[in-house]
């Protein structure tokens, strides 16, 4: 299964949601909710979790998105 990480719009600045987690993380601009993200999608995968990074605009269209997925074990 997919983790979902999306980046939204949220008032005046971003937010990144997870189902598990009740709040929302909330930053003042995009580039550090979408950098944090990445870096939230990296650590799952390190941990095995295939998970994808979801980038919305202010228009709410998909503008980017990038998958983390866990290293192979062989």
């Amino acid at each position: 299964m997919v983790r979902l990480i999306p980046v939204r719009p949220f008032g005046d600045g971003w937010a990144i949601g997870l189902d598990e987690i009740a709040n929302d993380i909330v930053f003042g601009s995009g580039a550090p909710a979408e950098r944090a993200a990445r870096r939230l999608g990296e650590r799952l995968a390190k941990a095995g979790q295939l998970s994808e990074v979801r980038v919305y605009a202010r228009d709410g269209i998909l503008a980017g998105q990038s998958l983390c997925i866990p290293p192979s074990r062989s």
